[in-house]
Order: C-alpha cells, then sequence, then structure tokens
C-alpha cells in the first residue's frame, strides 16, 4: 500500500472539529466511533440521528426545527429533510457581530476593501430594507451580473433576509448567456456593476447591460454596485440607480428576517448549458446551509477567525459555497481578476499579507503555476495556510507532488468535487485522515456515494458510476420551469431507481479515497471498453512541451477512436518525434486502448466560463453537430479550428 504524502498531527486531530463532533456523537449515542471512517458509517446508516446531531453542533438558528427529520426517505426525487422548520438562511450567516473582518477584498491591484462583521450587517439591513421597499417578496428572484465583491455578498444575504431567491452570473458572461440564464429565472430586482477588471485592464458593463434589459422585460429596478468609479453614472442605463441612492432612505437596524420553510427555494443555478440552454437547479435554504455548513466546520475544519479564500467568480458555484464560511464565523476572502495578474504570485501575497488559513483552487490554477515553474514555498511564508482546496477538474497525481513539492509540505491538500448539481460535494477532504497521491480523501459524510459496474453493482478498485443511493438535504428542489418534473427526473433518477446518478467516472479506493477520471459522458469508449479522459490528460501533459490538452472520441469504422488537440507551449511543435513520444507514454502508463489515433496541435481549447475543458462541445464541433450553446463558453471562438479538420477524414 503506498505511503501518505501528509498525515495530520497528533494535536491536529486532537483539535479538529471532526474530533469534537465524533465525542458528541458518542456521548449523545452511547457509541464508540473511533475515527472517519466509524462516522462515515454511522452517518449513512442513521442519517436522521446524524444530520440532527449535525443540526445542533452547528448551531443552527431556527424558529423551529420541528419533530420531523426526513419524510419520504425512500424515494428519491420526493425526500424532504426537516420539512417543518422555520429559519432563515441569511441569520445564520450573520451570527458574528463585531468590529473584525467580515470581508476582505481585492481586485487584482485596481482595487482593495475590507467590512467588519458590524458593518455587515448594517449593509444587509440597509439593503434588505431597500429590497422590500422596492416590492422584493418571498420567492421573488434577485439577480446579481457581478464581480466576487462585498457588495455582492450583501446583495445575496438581503435577498435571503427577505425570502428572495438569489441567482447569478459573472459579468463577463456575453448578452446571450445572460439571456439565456436570468430570461429563464426572471429576475425582479437586477444588481450589476459599472465594470469589472480583468488581467489589468479595466471593462465598463453598462453598455452591455442597456442592451440585456431590453429584452429581460422582468427587471423592475437595477441597482449598479460600484466598482470602476466611486459615483457611477448610470444615466445610460434603464431602471437604473447606484447602491447609494437606493439605501439613502433605509437606516441601519436589526434586520428583518423573513423566516421560511426549511425547503424554500434559496439560489437558481446554471448548469453549464454547452448542450443548450442551461438547466436552472433551483437550491432550497435548508438543504444548502446544512451541507455546506458541514463541508465548512467538518470536512475544511473551520473555526471562528479562520480565513477562507476561494478562486471563484459569481458564475460558479463556488461562489455560493465560500459564502456559507460566514455561517462558521470565518473571514471571506475575496478576489476578482486574473490569477496572473500581474504574474502567478499574486494570490500568494494576498494569502501571506492576510493570513489565509484555507487557499481554495482549480487543478487547471495548480498545473499553471507548476509549468510556469513558480515555487510558492521558495519565494512565500504561507505558514497560516492548514488546507489547500482544488476542484474544478481532477487533479492529477502529478498535482499531488507539486503542491507538497512547491507550495507547502505541511498542509491538507484536499481536492474535492461534487458539483452545481447539489451544490456540495459527494467526496471531500478529512482533517484528521492521511493525503494520498492521486486520491480525494473520503466520501462526504452523511451522502451515501458507491461506485457502480456496468451492471449496476457497487465495486471496489475499478472504475465506474459515481452514485449516491441515499437522500441527502442539498438535492435540489428542482428545474425553473421543470413543471412536471420530467428533466430533473431524467438528469438524476432515469438510471437507476430511486438513486442518483451524477455523471463522473470513478474509483473507489483501498484507503476509502476517490479517483474521478472524468465525466461519465466524456469516457471513451474504444472497442466498447470505457475509459476516463483524466488518465490520458496525466500522461500528454506531463512533457514540458505541452501546455495542455484535450481528447476526444470520434466515430470511425463502426468504432470510436481516440482523438487527442494539443496546446503547445510557445517555441515548441508538434513534431512527429514528440507524437510517437506521447502515443508510447501513453501506452506504456495507460493501456494500449487509450493510446490516440490521432493527435493534433490546436492554438486553443474551448472552456466553460468556470475554467473546464469542453469535451463535449469539441466532440459535437469534429461530428458535425451543432454547439447549442456557445455564450456558455469563456473563448466560443475556439471552437471554429476544430470543424472539418483533414486529418480526421482518414
Amino acid at each position: 500500500m503506498s505511503q501518505p504524502l501528509w498525515t495530520p498531527s497528533k494535536d491536529r486531530i486532537e483539535n479538529a472539529n471532526l474530533t469534537r463532533f465524533i465525542r458528541q456523537v458518542n456521548d449523545r449515542h452511547g457509541l464508540s466511533l473511533s475515527g472517519y471512517g466509524d462516522l462515515w458509517s454511522w452517518s449513512i446508516e442513521h442519517m436522521e440521528d446524524f444530520w440532527v446531531a449535525f443540526w445542533d453542533f452547528a448551531g443552527i438558528i431556527a424558529e423551529t426545527r420541528g419533530e420531523r427529520v426526513l419524510v419520504d426517505g425512500d424515494k428519491m426525487p420526493g425526500a424532504r429533510f426537516f420539512p417543518d422548520a422555520k429559519f432563515n438562511f441569511a441569520e445564520n450567516l450573520l451570527r458574528r457581530r463585531d468590529d473584525t473582518d467580515a470581508l476582505v477584498f481585492r481586485a487584482e491591484d485596481k482595487a482593495e476593501r475590507r467590512m467588519s462583521w458590524n458593518a455587515l450587517h448594517d449593509a444587509v439591513s440597509r439593503l434588505s430594507q431597500a429590497l422590500r421597499a422596492a416590492g422584493v417578496k418571498p420567492g421573488d428572484r434577485v439577480g446579481g451580473y457581478v464581480p466576487n465583491m462585498p457588495e455582492t455578498t450583501v446583495a445575496m444575504l438581503a435577498a435571503s433576509a427577505v425570502g428572495a431567491i438569489w441567482t447569478s452570473c459573472s459579468p463577463d458572461f456575453g448578452k446571450q448567456g445572460v439571456l439565456d440564464r436570468f430570461g429563464q429565472s426572471e429576475p425582479k430586482v437586477l444588481f450589476a456593476c459599472d465594470g469589472y477588471f480583468y488581467n489589468g485592464k479595466s471593462h465598463d458593463t453598462r453598455g452591455k447591460l442597456a442592451e440585456i434589459l431590453a429584452e429581460l422585460p422582468s427587471v423592475e429596478r437595477v441597482v449598479i454596485l460600484p466598482l470602476l468609479e466611486a459615483a457611477p453614472d448610470v444615466s445610460a442605463v434603464p431602471k437604473a440607480v447606484t447602491l447609494a441612492d437606493f439605501v439613502v432612505d433605509h437606516p441601519a437596524g436589526e434586520i428583518d428576517y423573513e423566516r421560511m420553510d426549511f425547503n424554500a427555494p434559496l439560489f437558481i443555478m446554471y448548469s453549464s448549458g454547452t448542450t443548450g440552454a442551461p438547466k436552472c437547479i433551483t437550491h432550497g435554504a435548508g438543504g444548502t446551509l446544512l451541507n455546506q455548513l458541514k463541508e465548512h466546520l467538518l470536512h475544511c475544519d473551520e473555526k471562528p477567525g479562520d480565513r477562507v479564500f476561494y478562486f471563484t467568480t459569481c458564475g460558479w458555484m463556488m461562489w455560493n459555497w465560500l459564502q456559507t464560511a460566514l455561517a462558521a464565523e470565518a473571514t471571506l476572502m475575496l478576489y476578482d481578476g486574473s490569477p496572473f495578474a500581474p504574474d502567478g504570485n499574486v494570490l500568494f501575497d494576498y494569502a501571506d499579507a492576510e493570513k489565509w488559513t484555507l487557499f481554495g483552487t482549480s487543478a487547471k490554477y495548480l498545473d499553471a503555476l507548476s509549468k510556469g515553474g513558480y515555487r510558492p514555498k521558495d519565494t512565500h511564508d504561507l505558514s497560516s495556510v492548514r488546507a489547500i482546496c482544488s476542484t474544478g477538474s481532477p487533479l492529477a497525481p502529478e498535482g499531488f507532488d507539486y503542491v507538497y513539492d512547491a507550495i507547502k509540505q505541511d498542509v491538507q491538500l484536499a481536492s474535492i468535487a461534487g458539483g452545481t448539481d447539489l451544490l456540495a460535494c459527494f467526496m471531500a477532504g478529512d482533517p484528521t485522515g492521511p493525503v494520498y497521491r492521486g486520491e480525494i480523501q473520503r466520501r462526504c459524510l452523511g451522502m451515501a456515494v458507491e461506485v457502480f459496474d456496468d451492471d449496476g453493482k457497487p465495486v471496489r478498485g475499478e472504475q465506474g458510476e459515481l452514485v449516491c443511493t441515499r437522500p441527502f438535504p442539498s438535492m435540489p428542489l428542482g428545474f425553473w420551469g421543470d413543471e412536471t418534473g420530467e428533466r430533473y427526473f431524467n438528469a438524476y433518477f432515469a438510471t437507476y431507481p430511486n438513486i442518483w446518478t451524477h455523471g463522473d467516472f470513478v474509483e473507489l479506493t483501498a484507503h476509502d479515497g476517490i479517483i474521478v477520471y472524468g465525466r461519465s459522458d466524456a469516457t471513451l469508449n474504444p472497442g466498447g471498453v470505457r475509459i476516463g479522459t483524466a488518465e490520458i490528460y496525466r500522461q500528454v501533459e506531463s512533457f514540458e512541451e505541452v501546455l495542455e490538452s484535450i481528447v476526444i472520441g470520434q466515430k470511425w469504422d463502426n468504432d470510436v477512436r481516440v482523438v487527442l488537440f494539443v496546446r503547445m507551449r510557445g517555441g515548441h511543435a508538434l513534431t512527429d518525434d514528440l507524437v510517437d513520444a506521447i502515443k508510447k507514454r501513453v501506452r506504456a502508463n495507460c493501456t494500449p486502448r487509450h493510446v490516440p489515433a490521432k493527435v493534433i496541435a490546436v492554438k486553443d481549447i474551448p472552456r466553460t466560463r468556470s475554467g473546464k475543458i469542453t469535451e463535449l462541445a469539441v466532440r459535437d464541433i469534429v461530428h458535425g453537430r451543432p454547439v447549442k450553446n456557445k455564450e456558455a463558453l469563456a473563448n466560443p471562438e475556439a471552437l471554429e479550428e476544430y470543424r472539418d479538420i483533414e486529418a480526421l477524414r482518414s
């Protein structure tokens, strides 16, 4: 059995929230659970007891919890947690009141702000009153076309405080991408910014915003947040008012929280939408709070005063996830812009200056740092950082090596995975357990995750389909506008009765960890054998000459052949010798079926706005099928390079 890359100290284990929680469970139920594995098994076998125990441990603020914990627990969809509870999401995130930092913000080197807990409470108080005065009622939608800045957090919390549903996307989205989303959710009030900074440049969004509003009739009021200018001119934006003017008549006071059902809608999230109009995934307030706070407290070991960072935009679920760290009384470290402006040191400079305790990022970012030759361990202190989290795509074993070699040795590296679909994780970190190379540490507590083979049987040590066999609190309430529930059912429950099928191709390891091999719908099937794309990426991107790659299966000669596209590093070309070397390495370290039949150099690789490469869109273009929603892509122009490639005709 392989040796761990990191093992927590006895002191760290002893002082972990997880250890304290196990003690409370043992005392309450007369048990002798002795570690994470025992706790996970108990959380699945005694699911109702687990969620009640965590509710109490987390100190959930509610008018009532009610007697019932889970109804229709044998139905997916249909199961509901805490159906009699009454509470407010924002109230739980604003439990702390003092003059220490609640939010710290940087927009590259262009703007910097901080907001105390008291100031955050007062800002939410004023804005929630203004929203009510503007006619916003429980169930109304409030949209955000916004950067990741303090005022955005305030707007989300104010919307939640009055019982409204928050929905957002980032200001780099094009007009059609915004309309594809907000055109379905129909916000009554829209928060937008005067612009944003990226890669050292400012981008004014007011002209684009006016075009969007012309086709978004649901919006009755637009509130402009200041970033490019202290007092932005909003005269060219219909129905617009500045944030300062919107709240001017509403002095700060105690917040009048709307106490809502546990399963009342809180967020509308959007699928990436690269295969059609994005799905509007509606998430409930209680399930979001309970599942995300479990991850912050138990999987990330966050404590009051911790300083938590995740690199994200407001168009990615990690923004929503990050906000819930406020309920752990942690300070949110916000950043908007490029993580390489002016260079790859910018986030590590920020981490040292503000003493981050959790550094959250993506596998692609870590890979870019590695290929850029950055060694933060040699240039920065980082003594405050206890955990580094990675998500967005599978973190290759070499990514684990890079973190421990070049960033920090004594750190919990928590690769995590879940998605917008559940607004939470299926697999995440265990602060009391070891980290093994290439593996996500654990299946999440309360999440009955299994791996099914092609016959629908649970397996270990084999690649298969990620499923969840029991309900969990943050299952979506449904899809907005899906009145019959058919689209929701078909998305997750059509494969196996009463079982959530997630769409990831994974393996459960001997350590009870998880390896993710890619999306099930992007798996390759040469000769009828399913293989994950992540295995090929790992081999190909180990070549110094290759900057990044994307692989698809092309229908060919009544079978599927593997086609690899590579984006070369500057100064390097794709030679016949390099193609041979790539094929040999893939064959040696994977299997002959993994070896690409074609290797083709490209100038760019299309990706979603959250940074994920889009294998399905490339596959559609190669096969002559239309890509239904190019607006979901950050660089849709890159797709044209993949159309009618001569080398793929033979």
